[in-house]
């Protein structure tokens, strides 16, 4: 279905920054400016070390630190979002870099960011709140797993094994160092991990992953230690934009990596955008801009040799408890990285790989809400069961299939608990005006049934087919007027209870069918045959009253006595005695 041009137009406009931000800058910039220095302190190893991890190297991460995370800040949806390089990014990107190269990453990236934009001119923004918690949690904990196991091969400092896979790799990895240990790795990398960790503790506002870092080279250089590899040269400035990487013929098999790239970019940004949100009051993100801001900084990006990028949680929670309250915190995060690579690219090649490992080491570990993962693991055992599938298949396959696995885990488990919640119970007739022997005549011949919950593809089956069976009785009144919602199965399961029971002899008669629920019975035929000979009724004792002059017509029950009728009240209409 075609987009008519005027409402992408309209869309795009909407996607566009206005006044408001502007305005939300010039309200506080000292304090965005401080918070944006101290996020781009806590940034730079981490976009240094997500550089090395995705196989592209350190200056990859600093190009997507400062282009992405501009862009992202003045287009996205959110005046709190930092993004950059991230690890669950680099979780997808190791298998893509073995299977395609770098040239390959840099055209997913370019990908990626046309289809976050068109998923965005789509409004499919929305649809992240229906992303269930424990595939969050089981999400966020692989995640955490795998980027902790990438890091191994540096923390060990051994060279990185062949493999796509991160529990071989790092297997190897632990091999390797068995037979040629490096104790200085192991050090700097458990040294700085340490710092970062008890720090944190100590003086959470205090950014110790640089601090840990300095010293780390500091000491590496002071002692002259060969056995702490560092970053290596980096360029002293970004490289000129350029499509140099773009392959035509290449397109076609990207495809697959570009969407799981952009799905990841979608989930993590929007998830990173939704916890700002959650840590602050009055900010409320816009989905659909977020998903354009990531993906004109994913188009970006690659043009200077930078790495697909997302909203990083771990920064934009620093942002937020920095005092940020506008766009310009991430922007000057963005400009003081620039800064950085123009003038101190000399000073960062000298940094053990070590010591980034131990970064990315500690940030793992933080990302791990021990709390959060035992209230989900208790809430239910479905909660439990979708959170460990999410986290394992996370662990074992990769990201977007673990979302698609718990997603389906979660989504099945949820119709079987609607499911659970349709009931079909037998109910006493209403006795109405008769007498206690005509009463017990008519519940030897009728009987009635009232469904009550969703009468859907995962319910029918399982009670409409045991009234199927029912036996001895004349006439099934089917009580209606508490089904929640009827599906073409639903229908076509009643419909053909209908007939085996119509087949037997047995009359079925209905009462309270909604008006809503009339177009479904209709499209497969169950509305014609309830109401076949005027047997649908609006209430259940009119229909108790049709099926008793159904059973004098059949010369099943005498005809009922003449009565003389009550005397009524004129200004209530009810009936006197």
């Amino acid at each position: 279905m075609k987009m008519p041009i005027g409402r992408v137009g309209a869309r795009l406009t909407a996607l566009l920054p206005g006044r408001m931000d502007l305005a939300e800058i010039r309200r506080d910039p000292r304090r965005d400016l401080l918070a944006g220095l101290t996020v781009a302190i806590v940034a730079l190893p981490l976009a240094l070390g997500f550089g090395v991890s995705s196989g592209l190297g350190a200056e990859a991460g600093l190009a997507t630190a400062v282009v992405a995370g501009a862009l992202a800040a003045v287009f996205g949806g959110s005046n709190l979002q930092v993004s950059g390089p991230t690890g669950a990014m680099t979780v997808v990107l190791v298998p893509i870099v073995a299977a395609h190269g770098p040239s390959g990453v840099l055209t997913v990236g370019l990908m990626a960011g046309v289809m976050l934009v068109a998923l965005a001119l789509l409004r499919a923004g929305k649809y992240m709140q229906y992303v269930p918690a424990p595939v969050v949690e089981g999400f966020t904990l692989g995640i955490a797993c795998v980027i902790g196991l990438q890091q191994v091969p540096n923390a060990l400092g051994v060279p990185k094994p062949e493999g796509d896979r991160v529990l071989v790799v790092t297997w190897r990895a632990v091999e390797e160092f068995g037979k040629n240990p490096n104790w200085t790795a192991v050090a700097f990398a458990v040294a700085v991990a340490a710092v970062m960790l008890i720090g944190a503790r100590w003086r959470p506002t205090v950014p110790f992953s640089i601090l840990a870092v300095i010293a780390a080279t500091v000491v590496a250089q002071a002692v002259g230690l060969d056995s702490a590899k560092p970053i290596g040269d980096l360029p002293s400035g970004l490289p000129a934009p350029s499509l140099s990487f773009l392959d035509p013929s290449t397109l076609g098999s990207l495809l697959g990596p570009a969407a799981a790239v952009a799905a990841l970019a979608a989930l993590e940004s929007l998830l990173s955008a939704s916890v700002a949100d959650g840590m602050t009051v009055g900010q409320k993100h816009n989905p659909d801009r977020e998903l354009f801001g990531q993906g004109l900084a994913n188009i970006a990006a690659p043009l200077f040799g930078g790495v697909p990028a997302t909203g990083a949680i771990a920064r934009t929670a620093v942002n937020v408890r920095t005092g940020a309250s506008s766009r310009l915190a991430s922007l000057v995060h963005a400009a003081v990285l620039a800064v950085i690579v123009f003038a101190a690219a000399p000073l960062v090649s000298r940094i053990p790989v070590a010591a980034l490992a131990g970064v990315l080491l500690a940030t793992a570990i933080r990302m791990v809400e021990v709390g959060s993962l035992k209230a989900m693991a208790k809430a239910t055992r479905s909660d439990a069961l979708i959170l460990a599938l999410t986290a394992v298949a996370t662990l074992v396959l990769d990201l977007v299939y673990a979302v698609i696995i718990g997603l389906a885990v979660a989504g099945v488990l949820a119709l079987r608990a609607v499911a659970m919640q349709a009931r079909l119970e037998e109910v006493p007739l209403d006795r109405g005006d008769h007498s206690a022997e005509e009463h017990a005549l008519l519940a030897e011949h009728i009987v009635a049934y009232r469904i009550d919950g969703p009468l859907f593809f995962a319910a029918a089956h399982r009670f409409l087919l045991e009234l199927a069976e029912v036996a001895d009785v004349r006439v099934v009144i089917l009580r209606m007027s508490r089904v929640i919602t009827i599906d073409a199965t639903g229908a076509l399961v009643l419909k053909d209870v209908v007939e085996k029971l119509n087949r037997r002899g047995i009359v079925v008669m209905t009462s309270g069918i909604r008006p809503g629920q009339r177009q479904v019975l209709d499209s497969v035929g169950a509305l014609e045959l309830l109401c076949l000979e005027g047997r649908e009724y609006a209430a259940t004792p009119e229909a108790i009253q049709g099926a008793r002059s159904y059973l004098e017509c059949a010369g099943v029950v005498p005809p009922l006595p003449a009565r003389t009728p009550r005397p009524v009240d004129e200004q209530t209409e009810e009936t006197v005695g």
